[in-house]
């Protein structure tokens, strides 16, 4: 047979195979389009069989497009392009000069500025934080000079390599790590960092099979010589009004156990303590921790009605200022979580911008702000924006997501679905192995490290020698004619004492 009879007789098979994929592909075209024509609980791809389908298709790939091809480097929500890649960068080590100029916008209302000093110190290029004391009431007091910590996450929300990086990371770059209101699990002690161990609503690791808070398993973590302090979530930036939300199929065996839960349900705390609904049983209950573990003990809550933290320091004063507790941490409304309600997410609590300085007030109005350390977390994962909490009177910092762009967040948002695309937030063996603990921990480490150089380059530009030094007099921000004020103007700072007198 001839080479060309042969190639005749390979047009004719390859032009039957391509008929057949036309006959087959236009069969479940029809097909598609009768079971859209007959279903009605899709009004889309009822009145537009086949070609209604196409919406949902682009809706999803719309996210992807707009994050690579169609948005501006900062017009992404909730997290920009220029702030992700930022910490990209910082995590990797690489040089974070640029050229030419901002691309941030100046003179839009509410964006900030520092004012830089006239003569700044000459002999270093940042300042340098000094050390802070949590809980000098207690037996087992915590000090420590970072300002920038790991933010509450608990094993469940991420997968167990991640806790490990972040572990790591921790003890490498001398920060604390809050462990979230999971419990304390294995990988957060691989790594040997201080840990701040966080008890929830459910109290998830320190609960009896009724649900109660078991002292011998508080003892137990007391115990533990990385456990620094403890933390007595009230509620979360994300969901105010809301508790803790783990999906079902993320509630491993391992995690069920730790938490003292069944496998596979849904993990949903209580909205707040059922044991604690005053101000009296909030401070009874501190002290109890305290006692019976020895430590620095603290709330996180946010900001919705201040009336009830001015009753809280006007108790404190009465029992005496060892009975405050020994930090609190504010959580801004556009914190992040997990799972949470989107009619919580988008309008529920304070900015951290104006629930900071408001609660920094009320303690210097009572006596109270060097007896209870300030920090506050939400959203805050660039120097500037960490900067202007400690301008607004914080003692420290909490970030979530900053280190977990660190660990190769790409703002999937699939947080929730077992489905993380680069292994943060998943259980799924397969989608955890592109996550390397051993890699990722050096990220974790330059980033918190680089974080506190760059903030202290800002507090050198202002002129002062430690960036818990920033005050309001070094922060303005753009109003509605474009001009700048004060924060202090804003906010000016009350006479310490001044509520005192007048209670």
């Amino acid at each position: 047979m001839s080479n060309y009879s042969i190639f005749k007789e390979l047009v004719f098979w390859l032009q039957s195979i391509i008929f057949l994929c036309l006959i087959f592909v236009i069969l479940m075209i029809i097909i598609t389009a009768i079971a859209d024509a007959i279903q009605r609980k899709d009004a889309i791809r009822h009145n537009y069989p086949f070609i209604g389908r196409f919406r949902n298709l682009f809706m999803h790939l719309g996210v992807f497009f707009r994050a690579y091809f169609f948005s501006e480097d900062r017009a992404e929500k909730p997290f920009n392009r220029a702030d992700r890649e930022w910490v990209y960068h910082a995590s990797s080590g690489v040089s974070m000069e640029s050229a030419f100029g901002s691309t941030r916008t100046l003179d839009t209302p509410g964006t900030f500025v520092f004012t830089n000093a006239a003569f700044p110190p000459l002999d270093k290029d940042h300042s340098q934080p000094s050390h802070i004391t949590f809980g000098p009431y207690v037996e087992k007091p915590y000090c420590t000079e970072k300002f920038f910590h790991i933010s509450a996450m608990s094993y469940g929300a991420l997968s167990k390599h991640a806790v490990r990086a972040l572990s790591h990371g921790a003890k490498m770059a001398g920060i604390f790590m809050d462990t979230g209101e999971g419990g304390i699990a294995p990988y957060h002690l691989e790594g040997d960092c201080d840990l701040v161990a966080e008890i929830g609503t459910a109290k998830y690791g320190y609960r009896t099979e009724d649900g109660k808070l078991d002292d011998n398993k508080l003892l137990e973590a007391a115990a533990l010589p990385q456990v620094k302090m403890f933390s007595l979530k009230l509620s979360q930036g994300a969901k105010p009004g809301k508790g803790g939300i783990l999906p079902g199929e993320k509630v491993t065996e391992e995690i069920a156990k730790i938490r003292g839960i069944r496998v596979g349900q849904d993990s949903v705390s209580p909205n707040r303590w059922p044991e604690i609904s005053n101000i009296y049983e909030l401070l009874d209950m501190i002290d109890h921790v305290r006692q019976l573990t020895r430590k620095p003990v603290g709330c996180k809550f946010v900001v919705g009605d201040k009336k009830w933290f001015e009753e809280l320091c006007q108790e404190i004063i009465k029992r005496g200022i060892e009975s405050a507790p020994d930090f609190i941490i504010i959580d801004s409304s556009d914190g992040g979580s997990g799972a949470a309600p989107m009619a919580l997410m988008d309008y529920m609590g304070l900015q951290i911008r104006e629930s900071l300085p408001m609660i920094v007030d009320i303690l210097i109005g009572y006596n109270l702000r060097e007896r209870v350390k300030v920090g506050c977390s939400g959203k805050m994962i660039t120097p500037g924006y960490v900067a202007a909490a400690l301008c607004m009177g914080a003692d420290f910092v909490n970030s979530a997501r900053g280190f977990m762009f660190s660990l190769g967040c790409i703002q999937a948002m699939r947080c929730n679905k077992n489905t993380c695309p680069t292994g943060v937030t998943t259980h799924n063996p397969r989608l955890q192995a592109g996550l390397d603990p051993q890699l990722k921990k050096v990220k974790v480490m330059n980033y918190a490290n680089t974080m506190h150089r760059k903030v202290g380059m800002i507090a050198h530009s202002c002129g002062v020698d430690d960036p818990r030094e920033l005050s309001r007099e070094h922060v303005h921000i753009v109003t509605e004619d474009r001009r700048t004020v004060s924060i202090a103007t804003i906010w000016p700072y009350p006479q310490a004492g001044i509520l005192l007198k007048s209670n």
